[in-house]
């Protein structure tokens, strides 16, 4: 029997935060971000959101946007929180605050090897645009980054935005 994933909720990350995203950073990633690169995206306005259930944060997404166009520059989803759709949700919280600011595309960078990121892309309409050599430190030389894109639709403008979003588990829809 699969396990029904708890509630989530979206909010903005603050510098507070920095200690569990470094932890859940930490444990999903070979070569994670550092405190440092966290602390300048949150310094230079990025779009940065936790995704919490049952009060823990489980998740979180860094966007950038600039002009028309959006970069997901980080996702991530703690390891024991895997395999219950929380990327999906954040992937798509993501995407739908880069419409929201106006993006009319979203550009990323995946590892070839992370296939299950690669997938939740390809399904949520990414399509690969380009490679970047040698882009990932690896365990022995550098990896490349395909480099996915999408487009959006026509932004509905910042004065739309909400701070906070309830997403509600699957079990609640039909």
């Amino acid at each position: 029997m699969s396990r029904v994933p708890a509630p989530a909720e979206f909010r903005r990350m603050t510098t507070d935060d920095l200690p569990n995203v470094l932890k859940n950073e930490r444990r999903a990633y070979s070569h994670p971000w550092t405190d440092g690169i966290f602390g300048d995206c949150l310094k230079s306005g990025y779009d940065c959101w936790l995704l919490e259930s049952d009060g823990r944060v489980v998740g979180h997404g860094i966007l950038s946007v600039a002009a028309d166009e959006s970069h997901l520059l980080n996702v991530c989803v703690n390891p024991n929180h895997q395999g219950q759709g929380l990327g999906r949700r954040l992937v798509e919280y993501m995407l739908d605050r880069a419409t929201r600011l106006a993006a009319r595309s979203i550009f990323l960078e995946v590892r070839p090897s992370n296939l299950t990121a690669f997938k939740l892309y390809e399904s949520l309409g990414f399509n690969e645009v380009g490679v970047r050599k040698d882009y990932y430190p690896a365990f022995v030389g550098r990896e490349d980054a395909l480099v996915l894109a999408k487009e959006l639709f026509d932004g509905i403008g910042q004065s739309d935005l909400d701070e906070s979003i309830s997403v509600p588990d699957e079990a609640s829809h039909p």
